[in-house]
């Protein structure tokens, strides 16, 4: 939805007929996408809830939950929840506000007038990223199972705190998805750096792709958002539980049951690689395959870590896809540079999602010394390739890595 949905969507809310993007184009993407969510909940539902039940892991909704049990959920949302909202009343002076990509919310329909005399019919609470997305009871609470609730349940049971002296007569969570890709001229820009680092700061505001509701959410409200995201009806989609089915990944760490998880694979170091023998010196006589995953990375951060050790290496070039913020292979191209090492990196600053990260990881090279490309204008550099230069008496040797 992030990349794909939104010139489908222009398409069909303009009434295009012809080309690759059209009306009927979007009509079809949308019925297999609401037919894949359908079966998404449904396995969630029919499946995942029983087999959690079964190992004595239930996300406890409001109305199965204890009396203790309610006052605990009550004293955490006071505790840790409430202080963090920020209702907002919809009126002239507060216009429908700014709502980030699938980030968790809240609409809430009123009756009555609060504290101001104002009797604004609609509020909006947006719930903030930071807060946990499944809370799991203590033991005081929860003796026997491992009983969590999810945030949203929590936010849903205390609605009326948040509107003293209003009644709440209807609600819904919701989430908005939104075209995040950085769609750059690079022919039309002096520095694709600046450019993307610009574009970064917009991407979670970008042009509504997708609205989730909760299933039991009434027209009048579901209206009312997809008119606020200028969304066209087929956009909306209405779900049988949590809006965001893949924040239930933290339940591998809350519960943290080994029994229940399938046993980690173990990267074994690669057969062709001798270990303990300079790599340097092994494929100075032959080819070495690795077979990643299966064979470990750690034969590549071997085979760098000899190079940027070894004072005959002149040169390393490296081109990089994806890094994240903590990475050994881009520790070891900032050591290169610190021994005196020429080091060039071709960085894919248009690595999907990962932008920002390629960026930081360009500038923290460039500040030290090292050469940095952004790769071949108008194509991505996909491709994992590392070369060493070696001084070896009166000649220059070459080894490289390609993946």
């Amino acid at each position: 939805f992030e990349v794909r949905a939104a010139p489908h969507i222009t398409a069909a809310k303009n009434g295009e007929t012809k080309g690759l993007y059209t009306e009927a184009s979007f009509e079809a993407l949308s019925a297999q996408a609401h037919d894949l969510v359908a079966r998404q909940y449904a396995l969630y539902n029919e499946s995942l809830v029983p087999a959690f039940a079964a190992q004595g892991i239930r996300i406890v909704p409001h109305g199965e939950r204890s009396e203790g049990q309610k006052r605990w959920v009550h004293d955490y949302f006071m505790r840790e929840v409430r202080p963090l909202l920020i209702p907002v009343g919809l009126d002239p002076a507060h216009p429908f506000p700014q709502v980030a990509n699938k980030s968790l919310n809240f609409i809430v329909r009123l009756k009555g007038r609060d504290a101001f005399g104002r009797e604004n019919e609609i509020a909006i609470v947006k719930v903030p990223r930071a807060l946990p997305r499944l809370i799991r009871m203590p033991p005081k609470v929860a003796p026997k199972e491992a009983l969590f609730v999810s945030l949203s349940s929590i936010v849903r049971a205390h609605l009326h705190d948040l509107f003293p002296g209003r009644e709440v007569t209807e609600f819904s969570q919701f989430r908005v998805t939104r075209h995040s890709d950085l769609a750059l001229d690079e022919e039309d820009v002096r520095n694709l750096r600046t450019a993307l680092r610009q574009g970064l700061q917009h991407r979670h505001y970008g042009q509504a792709v997708r609205l989730e509701v909760s299933a039991g959410c009434s027209v009048f409200l579901s209206d009312f958002l997809l008119e606020q995201f200028d969304l066209p009806g087929a956009a909306l989609y209405r779900v049988g539980g949590p809006v965001n089915l893949v924040r239930l990944t933290q339940l591998v760490d809350l519960v943290n049951d080994p029994a229940l998880l399938f046993p980690p694979w173990r990267s074994v170091w690669p057969r062709q690689m001798q270990p303990g023998v300079s790599i340097l010196e092994q494929s100075r006589h032959r080819d070495i395959l690795m077979h990643q995953p299966f064979e470990s990375f750690d034969g590549l951060l071997a085979f760098l870590r000899e190079a940027v050790n070894d004072p005959q290496v002149l040169v390393i070039k490296q081109t990089i896809y994806r890094t994240g913020s903590d990475s050994e292979l881009m520790d070891l191209l900032t050591e290169a540079v610190r021994r005196g090492k020429e080091v060039m990196a071709v960085v894919e600053l248009k690595a999907r999602f990962d932008e920002e990260a390629n960026i930081n990881w360009a500038e923290a090279l460039e500040s030290i010394g090292a050469q940095v490309v952004y790769g071949v204008v108008g194509l991505k550099t996909h491709a994992k390739m590392l070369l060493v230069t070696r001084r070896e008496g009166r000649q220059l040797r070459r080894y490289g890595h390609l993946s």
